[in-house]
């Protein structure tokens, strides 16, 4: 990958290879990140994993080798198990380590903690990255420099978009828009599926109907430069179909609102998780 700093002498070690760190792994390889210059920390990997490492000849370790000082850490566990894994891992950290945590609900307090100085930045991807298209968000503490941003952003571009906050508050928000939202998306899919069979489809067409829907919907989107709400005109014939769907759709009490409650009741649940 093209400006990457990490080498065999200074490696970017990823503790944990589940989906989203084979994600970032395989996207980071793909881009041409030497396998010498990556170390995987990953006491069980499971047959995808094991694959993606056996294919790259990267050996998957169960505990940080002695020895090692990292370029960048990336943190790529669960968050229930983040606090007794942190103070293990400080071996790996040196001068000019940056640390790059994808764990929901680790605050920069909280790896700043367990980790002691370091550069630190906590970012939340969603699951789109599994297949390239993903964004996320990241914060910086203090002590990253612009080259260490860089240096992050290129890594986590492997998987689709980054965008930057300057206030750790705004990522709970974030994680209630896009960190959660795939799921949001899901369920539409499932609902509208089962509004088509009421109206009387079978089940298999409504599922592949609202599916492809949601689908070419979404690559129209990623497509076009038209926003969001000029698309949906181009839908909407004044007295048609679509303007009668969108009258219940946008009414005082339709999706907007719902949305706006659910996107609340994430974020709450995410300030109580990061408490």
């Amino acid at each position: 990958m093209q400006g990457m700093t990490p080498t065999a002498d200074r490696p970017l070690v990823l503790i944990g290879a589940g989906k989203m760190g084979s994600a970032l792994l395989s996207g980071w390889l793909d881009g041409g990140l030497d396998a010498k210059a990556v170390v995987v920390i990953e006491p069980s990997p499971s047959p995808e994993c094991a694959a993606l490492l056996g294919d790259a000849g990267i050996v998957a370790h169960a505990a940080p080798p002695a020895g090692v000082t990292a370029d960048v850490v990336v943190l790529a566990i669960k968050p229930q198990i983040m606090g007794d894994t942190l103070p293990g891992l400080r071996s790996l950290i040196g001068p000019g380590t940056t640390v790059l945590s994808i764990a929901a609900g680790t605050t920069l307090a909280n790896l700043e903690a367990g980790l002691g100085p370091a550069a630190i930045v906590r970012s939340i991807p969603n699951t789109p990255a599994q297949v390239g298209r993903g964004i996320t968000a990241a914060v910086a503490n203090g002590r990253v420099g612009p080259e260490a941003r860089d240096l992050v952003t290129r890594l986590l571009e492997a998987v689709g978009d980054v965008a930057w906050v300057e206030e750790e508050a705004m990522i709970d928000a974030v994680t209630a828009v896009s960190g959660s939202g795939p799921a949001y998306v899901f369920h539409f899919v499932e609902s509208l599926a089962a509004a088509a069979v009421d109206a009387g489809l079978p089940p298999d067409l409504a599922e592949r109907l609202a599916r492809a829907t949601v689908e070419g919907a979404g690559e129209l989107l990623y497509r076009s430069d038209l926003s969001p709400s000029q698309l949906r005109k181009n839908v909407t014939s004044p007295g048609g179909t679509t303007a009668a769907a969108l009258d219940h759709l946008m009414a005082e009490d339709g999706l907007s609102p719902l949305m706006t409650r659910a996107v609340a009741a994430a974020k709450k649940r995410s300030e109580e998780l990061s408490g």
